[in-house]
């Protein structure tokens, strides 16, 4: 699929669009509890061809058995087996809170809600998800890894200030998630190997996928010593200045100290961050270095994407899994940088290029869900690739398991797009 205008109101509409798409495909309630709301990991339509069009005849020739079959698949139980993705639901609250920001921006009326003026609006469905996350996490928000409640901790202040400038009231509730989770970042960072976050409870490993976003959260709520040390101990820990990019982790083995010197988008994304929230000359002039090493270095060749620049290069996606949402943690802080009138001018030009040519390259390389996929009810929405610059077709044929944080990772690039063109920038 193709798209022509890359204009302001186009990328708020784009942005809607997969808002839609991903809360159709993959939204759902907890077990049918009112005042929930979950991702579902994965969706899989139904394959193509003559088999389905047998299941469509012997449905209209039995009526009764199209119930049979909708109980089948409802299975609410079902996903209670599947294995539990903390963190994607933590991004997914953040998405939510994305297109509230721009419903907000459009009034705050039924009329701008993403989804139409007869459904919740995003901030009411984050709210709800923030509760199935609970339930689901068996009746807490505290799990074996420091990232993953560093990621809903974020997520949760941003709800919290939506629900603010939408003069709803705060959720008294988000507040005590954050009071318990900072107690566990406050465990988490040690003296052990010079600073830093440990990465999980089994204390054998701090990494920038847990340091990054730990600092940005004592940033977010006024601790800046506490944050600027755990940037200074990456800077001298694991950023790699001939590339000038952030390393992985460093682990505690019993041979002593090992560097993971493994480089993916997704560690460099919340450092920027957190870089651009404390400020400041020297983090102003790393977030510069860095954006300057994400164009370099973590970009590839566009390939049959279509609406990249002349430069014809996307950032590169991580694949599935996990990794499936690291370039749109990238891009979410990548728009910051390209909004940041402190950095030079030619740094902020790059980060808004590489956001736009990237959400270009999702929106552009779509699909849509096939008539003999899936139900009326998902006429319209659509599938995103796992790689920007590969079509969605190539990545996701029709009837493929299409995983949920590889939506999300579309979405919330798409979203970053949105933010950058309405701050002015092209």
């Amino acid at each position: 699929m193709t798209s022509s205008s890359t204009s302001m109101t186009a990328w708020p509409d784009r942005a809607n669009h997969a808002a839609r798409s991903v809360t159709a495909l993959f939204g759902h309630r907890l077990l049918f509890l009112p005042g929930t709301h979950l991702g579902a990991v994965l969706w899989q339509g139904r394959h193509p061809g003559p088999r389905v069009q047998q299941e469509q005849q012997e449905q209209a020739a039995h009526p009764g058995n199209r119930w049979l079959a909708l109980l089948r698949r409802a299975r609410p139980a079902a996903a209670l087996a599947l294995p539990w993705h903390y963190w994607w639901q933590a991004h997914y609250v953040d998405c939510l809170v994305d297109a509230g920001r721009r419903e907000l921006g459009s009034g705050a009326t039924p009329a701008a809600r993403f989804d139409g003026p007869d459904r919740p609006s995003a901030g009411h469905l984050a709210s709800r998800l923030v509760t199935g996350i609970r339930l689901r996490n068996a009746l807490t928000f505290v799990n074996s890894y420091y990232d993953d409640m560093a990621w809903l901790a974020l997520a949760t202040l941003r709800l919290d200030r939506l629900a603010g400038e939408t003069r709803r009231p705060g959720r008294r509730r988000n507040a005590k998630v954050r009071a318990s989770l900072a107690l566990q970042f406050d465990a988490a960072c040690t003296d052990d190997l010079g600073g830093g976050t440990f990465w999980s409870k089994k204390r054998d490993f701090k990494n920038t996928p847990a340091t990054a976003p730990v600092a940005l959260f004592y940033a977010h709520t006024g601790q800046h010593a506490k944050a600027q040390a755990l940037l200074d101990w990456l800077d001298a820990t694991l950023f790699d200045a001939g590339q000038g990019l952030y390393l992985d982790g460093v682990r505690l083995t019993p041979a002593g100290e090992v560097v993971e010197r493994a480089v993916y988008t997704y560690n460099q994304g919340p450092v920027l961050g957190a870089l651009l929230e404390l400020g400041g000359e020297a983090n102003l002039a790393r977030a510069a270095v860095l954006v300057d090493a994400v164009q370099r270095l973590l970009t590839v060749a566009a390939g049959g994407a279509e609406g990249a620049s002349a430069g014809g290069s996307v950032l590169r996606c991580e694949g599935t899994g996990d990794g499936g949402l690291f370039t749109g943690i990238l891009c979410r802080y990548l728009a910051l940088a390209a909004a940041d009138t402190r950095l030079p001018q030619a740094t902020r030009a790059t980060a808004a290029r590489l956001v736009t040519d990237t959400a270009e390259a999702f929106w552009s390389g779509r699909r849509p869900v096939g008539p003999n996929e899936a139900g009326g009810r998902l006429r319209g929405r659509s599938i995103f690739s796992i790689h920007a610059a590969q079509p969605a077709a190539a990545t996701y044929p029709p009837g493929a398991a299409v995983e949920l944080v590889t939506q999300l990772q579309a979405w919330m690039t798409l979203e970053a797009a949105a933010a950058v063109t309405a701050a002015g920038l092209p």
